[in-house]
């Protein structure tokens, strides 16, 4: 059973999370972990000037998705950046490309979740996963989530992200916070429990 994990990562937040997600993926009996970059729209200065080009050398290595890839995989786990409550345009680009998929129904049926990351506590990263749901939802999948199962998403002794909808990370306004341990549990549940479903779903 293969769960694909298409995600866009700037700085390397949603990379880390991505890992935790995949690290959860392989702890189901027979379920395979496939990490992907969605393809990069932005030109090389501009990424230069963000100071994105060194943080992005360390996922270098991960293939560049391609839309066949959502085919073939029995589940799907998003990840993505928050941009102004949405996903990134990035991500936006290569959803577009799925027109194909949709006329088949390719992937009708196919278990599916999102997670993300924001600036700060409260820069959309509910609302970003609620309208990437959308998509999967228009393409008939079924939706997975974070559930309370995961009591990490109830602590308040510390600021943390991951809601019902799914794990998330806050990075901070210059991208200075890494991912804490709690987040990180949350997006190995969040993957566990997606490899868990599309299992039950592939029968």
């Amino acid at each position: 059973m293969k769960v694909l994990i298409p995600f866009y990562s700037m700085y390397g937040h949603i990379y880390r999370m991505a890992e935790a997600v995949a690290e959860g993926v392989r702890e189901v009996s027979g379920a395979e972990a496939v990490l992907r970059r969605v393809p990069e729209t932005l030109p090389n200065e501009v990424l230069q000037k963000m100071g994105a080009v060194e943080p992005q050398k360390a996922f270098a290595h991960i293939p560049v998705c391609t839309v066949d890839e959502l085919a073939d995989a029995d589940a799907i786990i998003f990840g993505t950046p928050t941009r102004f409550g949405n996903m990134c345009g990035q991500m936006r680009q290569f959803l577009d490309a799925t027109g194909g998929l949709w006329v088949k129904g390719s992937l009708v049926g196919k278990a599916g979740g999102v997670f993300t990351s924001s600036a700060t506590q409260h820069g959309g990263q509910e609302s970003t996963i609620l309208t990437f749901h959308t998509f999967l939802l228009h393409q008939g999948m079924v939706l997975v989530g974070l559930p309370y199962a995961f009591a990490g998403q109830m602590r308040i002794d510390e600021i943390t992200g991951c809601s019902p909808y799914g794990a998330s990370t806050i990075a901070g306004g210059q991208g200075e916070r890494l991912p804490s341990e709690n987040e990180l549990a949350g997006a190995r549940y969040q993957g566990k429990y997606v490899a868990e479903i599309a299992a039950k779903l592939k029968g």
